[in-house]
């Protein structure tokens, strides 16, 4: 129970779904132990533990462990598949906010209007996120990779990883706040379509970064740390 839950996410890739199943943050809140994390969620240790061994003997069909793969090749994972979803998802969910907004502020201002403003903020902070890791973090590590020891403008690696896991932070607080003012995602009775794909495109947007900073924080920055202090 001494392991945090962010080490476990990362050495069994399938204990993702077992958190995810009980809303124990595994990504920014992963630096927590997991008897912590049990307290918090008023779940019995032992029953927990014991649904993480299941889930692990399982863990040939629970998806790619990346934990020993090259790091450019998880990178390019990362870009391929969480900033492209981000960068296509992200302007569809606020048109779809846009739409809602008008149909159904003067019943629901009192929620949509802070959801709106919440979510631009979050909007804001990704794009200008994924375009810093993509031109500059991403790059430096992978010519620390091929063993490119020249000097980087930022200094140490650690410096800009500091800088992204502030602003998954920020992502994360934000994300907890859409799902409070939205109850969970509960959509009201007299939900159109587009309300109801609104809720349900932001809840998949939500699970998408709880896996996209995971891989982050608990796997590509802390190797990229620990391959620039080798070197050293």
């Amino acid at each position: 129970m001494t392991k945090t839950i962010g080490e476990i996410a990362r050495e069994n890739p399938s204990s993702v779904r077992v958190f995810e199943k009980h809303g124990i943050d595994f990504c920014c809140g992963g630096k927590i132990p997991l008897a912590e994390a049990c307290q918090l969620r008023g779940i019995a240790p032992e029953d927990l533990q014991a649904e993480l061994d299941r889930a692990a003997s399982g863990r040939p069909d629970s998806g790619r462990d990346w934990s020993e793969a090259r790091l450019a090749l998880l990178i390019d994972h990362i870009v391929g598949t969480h900033h492209v979803y981000l960068k296509s998802e992200l302007p569809r969910i606020q048109t779809w906010l846009d739409k809602v907004r008008k149909a159904h502020g003067a019943a629901h201002g009192e929620m949509l209007n802070p959801l709106s403003l919440i979510f631009a903020d979050l909007r804001a902070e990704l794009e200008s996120h994924l375009a810093k890791e993509e031109m500059i973090l991403f790059p430096l590590i992978k010519r620390m990779e091929t063993g490119d020891r020249s000097p980087a403008h930022c200094g140490s690696v650690n410096n800009p990883i500091r800088v992204m896991e502030h602003e998954h932070d920020n992502a994360g607080r934000a994300l907890e706040a859409m799902r409070e003012i939205t109850r969970n995602y509960t959509v009201p009775p007299d939900a159109c379509n587009t309300f109801r794909a609104l809720f349900h495109g932001l809840a998949e947007i939500e699970a998408d970064l709880h896996q996209h900073i995971h891989l982050e924080n608990n796997i590509l920055f802390p190797r990229a740390a620990e391959l620039e202090r080798v070197a050293a």
